[in-house]
């Protein structure tokens, strides 16, 4: 394992605005103009048609991660996949091969758990992984956190969920 800092420049280097929705075979992600969370906006970003970059690391969740066709997200997704390899290698150089193992068993626990409460964001966002990851994700606001589609609806109360989820609400 290296101790790379920046990630290998495997994304697009140029993009046209002015071709299809189909170019060279690659379809683009979502068939409409507006982005994911917002799809009442049009979104110039993701409007672009490249080839797909890998997707952040393994211990990333794919159904969290956003579908996008714009080469600089999948540069930042890289850049935080790289940026956890190298503190993963600097855990396992500094406290043996338990600490990392440690940390991706707690990661993928939190991954696989069957029931996420609204009040943490529902099955759309895990707090707890945010607070596993070793950037520390949880101080992070980022788009998908922000518009997600049902702000204008209320979250059931807590005691209401776990009550429907008891089969207690008769």
């Amino acid at each position: 394992m290296s101790l790379r800092i920046a990630p290998a420049t495997s994304h697009a280097t140029h993009t046209d605005n002015t071709v299809g929705r189909h170019h060279n075979g690659l379809q683009a992600p979502h068939p409409s103009k507006g982005a994911p969370s917002a799809p009442g906006l049009p979104d110039t970003l993701r409007n672009n048609l490249t080839a797909q970059a890998p997707r952040g690391s393994p211990s990333l969740n794919a159904s969290t991660i956003p579908t996008s066709a714009h080469p600089l997200e999948a540069r930042l997704l890289a850049w935080r996949s790289t940026q956890e390899a190298l503190k993963m290698e600097s855990l396992r150089r500094a406290y043996g091969m338990a600490e990392p193992i440690r940390r991706g068993m707690e990661m993928k626990i939190v991954q696989d758990s069957s029931f996420v409460p609204l009040a943490l964001g529902g099955p759309r966002g895990n707090v707890h992984q945010d607070i596993l990851a070793l950037g520390g994700r949880d101080a992070e606001v980022s788009w998908e956190d922000v518009f997600h589609n049902d702000e204008f609806r209320e979250p059931p109360a807590f005691h209401d969920e776990m009550e429907k989820r008891l089969k207690m609400d008769w």
